[in-house]
């Protein structure tokens, strides 16, 4: 069972890893667009998983693609 909650208003360090997507989310994908329908945010927003595990380099995992650093393991 699950229980659900809220951490306070402007309190992202308790939720470090949701905060950290809504972030990346807003500025790689939702600000870098003018949406004229919620099928287009919809298409935007299924193409991010590909983007963030395929063509985006992450610090953490040397500079490298999620794919690339799990291929050379």
């Amino acid at each position: 069972m699950f229980k659900i909650e809220f951490i306070k208003p402007g309190s992202p360090y308790q939720n470090g890893f949701v905060e950290q997507f809504n972030r990346s989310y807003r500025e790689e994908a939702l600000d870098l667009y003018l949406f004229e329908s919620h099928q287009q945010v919809r298409e935007i927003t299924d193409e991010c998983p590909d983007i963030y595990n395929y063509e985006q380099p992450h610090d953490a995992l040397e500079n490298q693609t999620p794919m690339n650093y799990l291929e050379t393991a």
